[in-house]
């Protein structure tokens, strides 16, 4: 049962044994770099605005790691317990998953709801060696939450590695002050020194530990691959835990095993891709021992390896392998799945024969690092699942280009590299009833679903709002700044709507700019003309009282018009204007390309594409 706030509550808090490791852990300094890495994780990985480690004292709580946090208490590093959601984690002893902290009568009078926005709240506790709750892992939003199971979950293994972590620094802390009173006991006994070294040795195997596990866990969250993910793994396994290792993960139990084995020698990486190879075969023995071992779900250590385990290769080439890399002492662990809590794999450690076994802490290590293994194979197939759908979704609202007699069209459109597969930049192209056609290119501000979604709005209202009309673009673009504000729309963007009909000299173009990057023209003989027009507001303002411009362009046969999207051109380190200089260069030094490779080209100039890219290309024969 959750204990309510109150004398129970404070007899918790003031427990004497639980104070004495909160001190112990708040003891080193503030901000701590360990703490502030799984306050990332749970920013990144939860996707919440604030993640924080809580410790709660007797009458404060330390943030001894924290991200998104706002000032002053990010400064701070501490508040009352008048202003701890992490209190209730300690009180009532288990997780606190709350949706809207307004709806709880334990914290709806909390000042942090007002002082920072905390409306959402998850908790999960912190224990030291003695299972004592010293804090909480904590993930914070600022509007009403349902957390998912999945999220759930993450929290909870989070919090795991955070316990991990507190009773890893109470150990060496335990361990200095043993040294510290065999020291003043010098001619007490020799036993007690030896005692005092010994838990000196084990904390600093400890510390190793952590280290690595720390390393690995930062390096997989680095990447959503999950074979660049498991080399990584093997990578730092052995360079600490092993002198060679395999690692084979599946999604599905009956899908294939993606491979991977590495050598801390640098001239078995040959034989290693060889091994990694066989391993993946579906009649290898090794594969059989790692399936084996993934279906008990438990660790299995092996004291002579050479005799036991090679005793089960009967492939003769794999064998070879093996004894060339050489084969001792060898542990298997699982790979674990946090979310579905199911073994998708296992990983292989391997020692020569002159290393000695595995020890106990080695396993437990071992363990861990099977866990974190588990949660980068979830977190590569979240993220491939979630780029399907982005991708699905983006090509759902670009529009299919027309086929239009005497004008050839050409559009590309890349998503930025550090969003999603789905952004808010477009192009259009659509014919009107009179002949003329109508082209346009925008960019709705953000590069995630909710701007992709906005830009579909947006697009559909300037298709519902031009086609059948024969008014000008300015015209066009006013009247949908009229639509965007009486219908709430609530969109923010820059865009360019053309329209081009035919005339005596060739084409006649006239368009209208919203704030946007200006249109290209590259002419017959290589030259290039850039657009610029007096620059007028964004779409989605309040409307004004000025009806918007229209230019107008006479344009000869032969000409391609370039409309893009300003991921195309800007970069932080140099003016637009520069970028539009090296984008009128190419299209020079490329005039006599298709349109199809003219694109690819335009699409290699791009920066470090921080943004999304839509290019559209109008070739008027």
């Amino acid at each position: 049962m959750v204990l309510q706030w109150g004398l129970t509550g404070a007899a918790v808090l003031a427990d004497a044994p639980r104070l004495r490791s909160v001190r112990r852990i708040t003891s080193g300094p503030v901000p701590d770099d360990a703490f502030n890495r799984v306050a990332m994780l749970v920013h990144k990985l939860i996707d919440a605005p604030m993640g924080a480690v809580c410790l709660v004292g007797e009458d404060r709580q330390v943030l001894a790691g924290q991200m998104g946090v706002p000032e002053p208490l990010a400064s701070a590093r501490e508040m009352p317990l008048t202003h701890s959601f992490s209190r209730h984690v300690v009180i009532a002893g288990e997780m606190q998953v709350v949706p809207d902290v307004r709806d709880d009568p334990r914290m709806c009078d909390n000042p942090v709801i007002g002082e920072i926005g905390a409306i959402a709240y998850l908790g999960a506790p912190i224990t030291d060696p003695d299972g004592l709750i010293v804090g909480a892992l904590c993930a914070i939003d600022q509007e009403p939450r349902a957390w998912t199971p999945s999220e759930i979950a993450l929290i909870g293994e989070l919090a795991e590695v955070c316990s991990s972590e507190v009773c890893l620094r109470i150990a060496r802390i335990a361990a200095e002050e043993t040294r510290l009173a065999a020291e003043e006991a010098r001619g007490a006994a020799e036993e007690a020194r030896g005692a005092a070294e010994e838990a000196r040795r084990a904390a600093e195997s400890a510390h190793h530990q952590l280290e690595l596990l720390a390393e690995l866990t930062e390096s997989l969250a680095a990447t959503m691959d999950v074979a660049e993910a498991m080399r990584r793994l093997g990578d730092i396994v052995t360079a600490a835990l092993a002198d060679w290792c395999v690692v084979a993960v599946a999604d599905d139990p009956g899908g294939a095993a993606c491979v991977s084995a590495a050598h801390r020698d640098p001239e078995r990486a040959a034989d290693m891709a060889r091994l990694a190879e066989l391993a993946a075969g579906s009649h290898v023995d090794l594969r059989a021992m790692i399936l084996a071992v993934r279906a008990r779900g438990r660790p299995v250590r092996s004291a002579d390896g050479d005799a036991e385990m090679r005793s089960r290769i009967s492939d003769a080439e794999l064998a070879e392998i093996t004894a060339r890399a050489g084969f001792g002492a060898s542990l298997i662990v699982p790979v674990v799945s946090p979310v579905r809590r199911r073994a998708l794999g296992a990983i292989l450690l391997v020692n020569r024969p002159d290393r000695p076994a595995f020890s106990a802490a080695e396993e437990w290590t071992a363990a861990e690092v099977g866990r974190r293994a588990g949660l980068a194979v979830e977190n590569g197939r979240l993220y491939r699942e979630q780029r399907h759908v982005a991708e699905v979704l983006q090509r759902s609202l670009l529009t299919e280009l027309p086929v239009l007699p005497g004008i050839e069209l050409h559009a590309r459109y890349l998503p930025a590299q550090d969003g999603a597969a789905v952004g808010g930049d477009w192009y259009d192209a659509f014919a009107q009833p009179d002949g003329s056609v109508v082209v346009a290119v925008g960019d709705v501000s953000g590069h995630d679903i909710e701007a992709a979604a906005t830009m579909g709005q947006l697009r559909n209202l300037i298709r519902g709002d031009a086609y059948g009309r024969d008014e000008e673009p300015g015209a066009l673009l006013t009247a949908l700044d009229q639509t965007l504000h009486g219908l709430r729309v609530p969109a923010s963007a820059t865009a360019v709507l053309a329209r081009v009909r035919t005339c005596w000299s060739g084409y006649e173009v006239g368009f209208a700019n919203a704030g946007h990057p200006p249109p290209l023209l590259l002419l017959p003989d290589g030259q290039v003309q850039v657009w610029w027009v007096p620059p007028e507001p964004l779409l989605g303002l309040p409307p004004r009282d000025e009806p918007r411009t229209t230019a107008r362009r006479f344009v000869p046969a032969g000409s391609t018009l370039i409309l893009y999207t300003d991921g195309l051109v800007e970069d932080r380190e140099q003016l637009l204007d520069d970028g539009i200089a090296r984008l009128s260069a190419v299209l020079r030094e490329n005039a006599s390309r298709s349109g199809d490779e003219l694109c690819a080209r335009l699409l290699e100039i791009a920066p470090r594409r921080s943004d999304d890219i839509a290019l559209l290309l109008v070739r008027l024969i």
